[in-house]
């Protein structure tokens, strides 16, 4: 595409993308009459589709009332009834949510609060994370530290906090020896985690950082049983807090309201994002135990920090519809249903492929993994760029999917993210995974594969 004016800094330097002019459901519409299927909802975003008729009278309501009020003067109602929804009932011991603009800020917030909990528990020495390679919790400089996606970390890498610390991931299929079964896998993942806090100094770590479900640097990779539960001993065991990212992975996309549900444990803190508002308004949301927010309330009494967007009235408007739409319509289930389906036509296109090495995720967020090699998991040389082959040749069959490269250490490997909308139906699924089929060839022929 030639490159005409524009002064918006867009993500390529050398081509600017069609304009988006509308969008309906799953679709999205280019300028130049496109429909385009919205496989991924942008970057696991848009969780009821564009322009759902409830989420747009919420936010024209809220507008005609109030846009704005600062943080430092008033609350608002949307701010207080979002919250009231996500942490009422306190799940797994979160009561209480600090509402953000997105998943960045939601970790940066984290790792901030993780700080001055300790710090007022008396415990200052408590100044290390510790994180997982192949990970990834954000763009800002602290939530860039936190991760562990090589690629993205390379040239910030002299202003990154030295307070972070990488352990393997739970990547079986990349990380475990063919030799280990399953629970020796998890074993060893718990000795590494318990060696690094030795390292430390385990009265000086603060927290550990995953994600419950790693999304866009290694594309839906679950853990193995029971790794978790593991993880969460070892923090409990040293004082440490265990923080989970599910910016990404949250808010109904692995088919219940947290990913933590289904692995047996429940953070101390958590981040959460993009299926909170669905896109509808910029939103994240760091939610948090009682026990850390009352130390802090009986110590300096407040969090020592902040955002002039702080609990946007505008933004826990729409995110409160969205989560509102996804009880009263019962959607979880639905992603749990559509998921598994979603997995059957995965593995039936995908699961002879010749240079598709793995298929995995939860619910409506599923990844497939390109490999030269099947028997030897040997990846393509990313000089191919077989990742961006396959993004543009889905697009121009009208299917936007997020393949990523990387997946292996930062810099070899492709997978494919999915992450549809939880209003798609069978037929969208099986256009998903066709379109997706008819690229992945297409691209492969353009590399001589």
């Amino acid at each position: 595409m030639a490159v005409r004016n524009s002064r918006v800094l867009h993500r390529s330097l050398r081509e600017i993308p069609p304009k988006a002019i509308g969008g309906e459901g799953v679709w999205l519409f280019a300028e130049d009459g496109r429909r385009v299927l919205d496989a991924s909802g942008g970057a696991a975003v848009s969780c009821l589709g564009h322009q759902h008729p409830r989420i747009v009278r919420a936010m024209a309501r809220q507008a005609s009332t109030m846009a704005y009020a600062h943080t430092a003067f008033f609350s608002s109602e949307p701010a207080e009834a979002l919250a009231d929804h996500l942490v009422g009932h306190e799940p797994g011991g979160l009561a209480y949510a600090y509402f953000v603009s997105g998943g960045s800020e939601a970790i940066e917030a984290a790792i901030k609060l993780a700080r001055q909990y300790f710090v007022e528990r008396g415990e200052p020495q408590r100044q290390h994370f510790i994180a997982r390679r192949q990970s990834y919790h954000g763009n800002t400089l602290g939530a860039l530290a936190a991760g562990g996606n090589a690629w993205r970390r390379a040239p910030y890498a002299p202003l990154l906090s030295s307070a972070f610390s990488h352990v393997t991931p739970a990547f079986a299929y990349h990380e475990k020896r063919d030799d280990e079964s399953e629970t020796d896998f998890v074993a060893r993942l718990a000795s590494e985690l318990e060696a690094e806090f030795q390292r430390l100094g385990a009265d000086t770590v603060a927290a550990f950082i995953a994600e419950p479900v790693v999304g866009a640097t290694a594309g839906a990779v679950t853990a193995p049983e029971g790794y978790f539960r593991k993880v969460r001993e070892i923090c409990s065991r040293h004082g440490a807090l265990l923080i989970l990212d599910e910016v990404m992975c949250g808010m109904g996309r692995t088919g219940t309201t947290h990913a933590w549900e289904q692995e047996g444990v429940a953070p101390d803190i958590q981040a959460i994002a993009k299926g909170l508002g669905g896109g509808y308004q910029p939103i994240g949301a760091m939610l948090a135990s009682g026990k850390i927010i009352e130390t802090i309330r009986q110590g300096s009494g407040a969090f020592q920090h902040g955002h002039t967007y702080l609990a946007h009235p505008m933004a826990c408007a729409a995110a409160l519809e969205v989560q509102r739409v996804i009880g009263e319509e019962k959607l979880l289930d639905q992603v749990k249903e559509l998921g598994r389906h979603l997995e059957r036509r995965l593995t039936e296109r995908f699961g002879n492929h010749r240079h598709v090495g793995d298929i995995r995720g939860r619910g409506l967020f599923q990844a497939v993994e390109l490999v030269e090699d099947r028997a030897t998991r040997k990846p393509f040389d990313p000089a191919l760029k077989l990742n961006h082959k396959i993004k543009a040749a889905a697009f121009e069959g009208g299917l936007a999917c997020y393949p990523a490269g990387g997946t292996v250490d930062g810099r070899s490997g492709d997978h494919v993210l999915l992450a549809p909308p939880y209003i798609a139906t069978r037929d969208h699924i099986d256009m998903i995974v066709e379109r997706l089929g008819t690229a992945v060839d297409d691209a492969l022929r353009s590399i001589n594969h």
